[in-house]
């Protein structure tokens, strides 16, 4: 299950001095779960977090910084779901088991999250600075974000003999493209109608896929 702490909105009527831009984002994190990025509105924020227009531009100057903001709490969500998917991974496997179970900890995590939290999983794509981009940190609690868990977990195979190095660079852009190929695909495309053993089989199908054929 997706974890939502990151995420919490408090709900109040009014808001103490600090607080207003927490409070848009928390209403810019709600639109998105309900209706993707097209749903962070500034003027429907402003109007959830109980003030007027003219409030929220001390803190968003426009929608898209607001977006941004959701934006980046939505890859933050990711990595948390991440985080948690890799602690259930066993450290007692020896390391090569353990580093190929890792990936496909990462690749089943990004895949979980996309199914249940299909919002924020289009917001946390929309466009914006493409990975190790910007100033911004997107981090779960390891100080990592999704495209940093996912090279971790490959220096992982290269590590422990899986992954020859000299196929390691750029190894998480392969990687990337097919998990988030398919979870569009189940998302918004011709496999949406796919049953739920289905997609869990194709899903493990293209996770094997991935591992292998880095």
């Amino acid at each position: 299950m997706t974890n939502r702490r990151p995420l919490r909105s408090r709900h109040r009527a009014t808001y103490r001095h600090g607080d207003l831009r927490r409070a848009l984002v928390d209403a810019g994190i709600a639109l998105a779960r309900q209706g993707g990025p097209n749903a962070v509105v500034l003027r429907e924020a402003t109007r959830r977090a109980g003030v007027v227009p003219n409030a929220a531009y001390r803190h968003f100057r426009s929608r898209d910084e607001l977006l941004q903001a959701v934006r980046d709490a939505a890859l933050a969500a990711l990595a948390v779901t991440m985080e948690n998917e890799l602690a259930a991974v066993r450290r007692d496997d020896d390391a090569a088991d353990y580093a190929r179970a890792s990936l496909r900890a990462i690749g089943a995590a990004y895949l979980r999250f996309a199914q249940t939290e299909p919002g924020l999983f289009r917001t946390a794509f929309a466009t914006g600075p493409a990975p190790g981009e910007g100033h911004r940190v997107i981090a779960g609690t390891s100080g990592l974000g999704p495209f940093e868990l996912l090279g971790a977990a490959l220096d992982r195979l290269v590590a422990s003999g899986v992954l020859p190095s000299d196929r390691r660079p750029a190894a998480e852009y392969l990687a990337w493209s097919a998990v988030h190929g398919l979870a569009m695909l189940v998302l918004d495309g011709p496999l949406r109608r796919m049953t739920d053993p289905e997609r869990e089989s194709v899903a493990a199908r293209l996770l094997t896929m991935v591992e292998k054929g880095i």
